[in-house]
């Protein structure tokens, strides 16, 4: 009776949890946590969003069961803002579902399409879902870089001509949590073409697409014909609009793809509360305006941690897309790894990141720290490393 289920055996421990669980211990205590660890956005969402979802809840009906795809005026509202944003026409009918924000839809989408030892590739470091959704549904992963690029393309390659089964699907996620990389149209392209040929679909996350400071705004993979032949993409409201605990996000594409994930969806869930889904349809159809105004904030965050933690002699790069800055480790404190180091900060500084080990083995030179805290709980942050650093 002790031994463990087959799908929780195949997951390790949770790494965030050990840091969580200190920061908790040492807020007991009196200590003031500056927390950089989760991607937790910590302003409200757009007004126009939250009177709609107010003025719906006095609707009787709206407290009914809602509808497992979405409703339908937000699918179209998702099909307007492809058109507008990436000039990608999508039927709402067939190629466009709403889901419990877009982690769960990734987990329901690998429920629906994986065979006990089907071979996904996913970027390492990544996000966790990324790889674990698969893994939950019986897959064997297989790492890939996590920049765009050659190395990308080449090891999707040999991953085709050494892998048995072959690939079923490969992952890409970019602006990149955790490592902010972008990738452009003609990296895209690249991609499609060899999954074309060798039939392998590919399920893109543009969770961070609007949250960008350098450059042109990061594309959809969508965006190159023929896409949709192999091709999904989840996206989410959580950081645009800054409503993570209301879990709206989306998948559009593939309609094979969709229809698989409608089908499993159909028996686990009645989709998202109605007022949440009509308030959603108004952030998604209402002024933009709050857009840039929550880039600004972030980018604005984001130099004076980036400036900050350089001058005080930790060299970081500035990540021109995401809410999230990866922080390679100093190299004198290299061997703790990113989990030690993780503890040496909120122990010494008390600031909290979030170890590159949790994103993956190749993440853990690394620590991801999040642009969640206001610019001077920032600075407060940076006197504090430094120090702890000295």
């Amino acid at each position: 009776m002790d031994a463990e289920f087959h799908r929780t055996k195949r997951l390790p421990p949770y790494v965030f949890a050990e840091v969580n669980k200190l920061k908790a211990a040492l807020r007991a205590a009196g200590r003031d946590i500056i927390d950089f660890g989760m991607g937790n956005p910590d302003q409200p969402p757009p007004k126009h969003v939250s009177d709609k979802l107010a003025e719906t809840l006095t609707d009787p009906r709206a407290h009914r069961y809602s509808n497992s795809r979405g409703i339908p005026g937000l699918r179209k509202a998702l099909a307007a803002y492809y058109a507008r944003r990436f000039n990608v026409e999508i039927d709402p009918e067939r190629e466009a579902i709403v889901t419990l924000g877009s982690k769960e839809g990734l987990a329901n989408l690998a429920q629906a399409i994986t065979s006990p030892g089907d071979v996904i590739l996913a970027p390492n470091p990544s996000y966790p879902i990324h790889a674990f959704g698969f893994i939950i549904a019986g897959a064997a992963i297989r790492s890939i870089p996590f920049h765009p690029g050659a190395d990308f393309l080449v090891a999707m390659d040999r991953a085709v001509r050494h892998s048995v089964p072959k690939p079923l699907a490969v992952i890409v996620n970019f602006p990149s949590n955790p490592t902010a990389e972008v990738a452009d149209l003609d990296f895209y392209r690249e991609v499609v073409a060899f999954c074309r040929k060798h039939e392998i679909f590919i399920i893109s996350d543009i969770a961070y697409a609007e949250v960008y400071f350098d450059g042109n705004p990061p594309p959809s993979i969508l965006e190159v014909p023929g896409a949709k032949d192999i091709a999904v993409e989840f996206s989410s409201l959580s950081k645009t609009y800054s409503m993570p605990g209301w879990r709206i996000g989306f998948c559009v594409g593939n309609q094979r793809l969709i229809g698989a994930l409608t089908r499993v969806k159909s028996y686990l869930d009645y989709g998202a509360f109605t007022p949440i889904q009509v308030a959603a349809t108004a952030a998604l159809n209402g002024p933009q305006d709050c857009i840039d105004e929550m880039r600004a904030r972030y980018k604005g965050r984001r130099d004076v941690l980036i400036e900050g933690l350089n001058a005080a002699g930790w060299p970081v790069p500035a990540p021109p897309a995401s809410m999230f800055a990866w922080a390679p480790i100093p190299e004198r404190y290299r061997e703790m790894g990113s989990l030690e180091f993780s503890k040496f900060l909120i122990e010494k500084a008390g600031v909290a990141v979030a170890p590159g080990i949790g994103f993956g083995e190749y993440g853990d030179d690394h620590v991801r720290l999040a642009l969640v805290e206001n610019e001077h709980r920032t600075r407060q942050a940076i006197r504090a490393i430094k120090a702890a650093l000295k």
